[in-house]
């Protein structure tokens, strides 16, 4: 479980409340005290919330709209235009909601936002900036104060307070009295009871219970984490480190490099796979068309396979090839032991040659005569003896 850790900038020096301190804090001057918070944030044992001065920061509420709530962001510096004294460009507004149209907001220069950025560099993950007086412990109907070293700390309302220099906190809190409604209680740390009661304008005295102690002792009682106004807001808002992302992430990130790189050599073998596969395709698809067509060169049997078949079914020659070979087909079928070997058509002469291999000479006559038989003419233009076979070349064609 985290521990709340509350920076201050008291005089112009950074100053920490560890767990468990006292009302006086540690100064983070002291390289010791620095290294000890600096341990805590980087083991994550720590929340740190820096306390950004309350003379730097002017708090109020604002009411809006439902139409200016979805636009708050942007319309905001120019809602607060006639409130603020200077330029609005050289502003930062933050904003919280505290219900559905109600907001509080914060206004403080953005130089001191740069200052403030720079002073806690050293200490990273600084990432809330809550004002001063909002980490008081506040009640409705109740004012708390906190007086220490010639200086006030006043919460009045879930988003109104201020610090001020001691001497100036009378004339405030009469105007507070007069812009708003009369506290039940006015709670008050301090140091000296009379002269810390004597602060608080005469209708209200009656209602001050001062109780001893400083800052720290008020924030014992504040519940820190629920405040919910962050300056880290816009241009000012945390951003990751890189290298704390990656100690978060490192091992996330290996096991998806490993998993992409398995899957990198996965789609490589699947490749190489489809590519032999390819290659022993095509091979074959060559070897079918030189087959048919012997005569030429082989560049892309496919698209040459394609053509000649768009040729046959413009010319008609599909069906005088189908015609030859169905009567053709069936002479070799009654033949058994004779097995046609190859086949060129020529559309030309409505004829083909075919190579053919039967037992002996005589079978290869009776294939001829059958031929002539079913009304074609077949003519032996060559035979030869291969081994115990015959293998014999006819022309077949129509009979004139």
């Amino acid at each position: 479980m985290q521990t709340i850790a509350v920076i201050r900038l008291l005089q112009g020096r950074l100053a920490w409340y560890p767990p468990g301190a006292g009302d006086e804090p540690l100064w983070l001057d002291d390289e010791a005290v620095a290294e000890r918070l600096r341990s805590g944030l980087a083991q994550r044992r720590l929340s740190p919330v820096f306390a950004a001065p309350g003379e730097d920061v002017r708090l109020s509420r604002l009411e809006v709209s439902d139409d200016e709530r979805k636009h708050l962001t942007k319309s905001l510096p120019f809602m607060l235009e006639e409130q603020v004294a200077e330029d609005i460009e050289d502003l930062h507004f933050a904003a919280a909601p505290l219900e559905r149209n109600d907001y509080a907001v914060a206004v403080c220069t953005r130089e001191r936002m740069d200052a403030w950025s720079t002073l806690l560099e050293e200490f990273p993950g600084v990432n809330q900036w809550i004002p001063e007086p909002m980490l008081l412990p506040w009640q409705p109907g109740e004012w708390c104060l906190v007086l220490e070293s010639g200086r006030a700390v006043v919460r009045s309302g879930p988003a109104e307070g201020f610090s001020v220099e001691r001497e100036m906190l009378p004339l405030l809190l009469a105007g507070a009295l007069v812009s708003g409604a009369e506290p039940r209680e006015v709670i008050i740390y301090g140091a000296d009871q009379g002269a810390d009661s004597a602060l608080v304008p005469a209708s209200v005295q009656d209602r001050v219970q001062w109780r001893h102690g400083h800052f720290h002792a008020a924030l014992m009682l504040s519940d820190v984490a629920e405040t919910p106004l962050n300056l880290r807001q816009g241009d000012f808002a945390p951003r990751l480190p890189l290298g704390r992302w990656w100690r978060q992430w490192r091992a996330v990130a290996a096991l998806f490099a490993v998993a992409f790189l398995l899957h990198l050599a996965s789609t490589y073998v699947d490749y190489l796979s489809l590519k032999r596969e390819n290659l022993a395709l095509r091979t074959a698809m060559e070897q079918s068309y030189r087959r048919a067509y012997p005569r030429g060169a082989v560049v892309d049997p496919e698209k040459q396979l394609r053509r000649q078949l768009e040729a046959l079914r413009g010319s008609g020659q599909t069906s005088g090839f189908v015609s030859l070979m169905s009567r053709v087909g069936e002479v070799i079928a009654d033949k058994p032991g004779t097995t046609i070997a190859s086949i060129n058509y020529n559309d030309r002469g409505d004829e083909m040659r075919m190579n053919i291999v039967a037992g002996d000479y005589e079978a290869v006559e009776q294939v001829r005569a059958a031929i002539n038989g079913v009304g074609l003419e077949a003519e032996m233009e060559s035979s030869s003896a291969q081994g115990d076979r015959v293998r014999a070349r006819l022309r077949v064609g129509a009979r004139s």
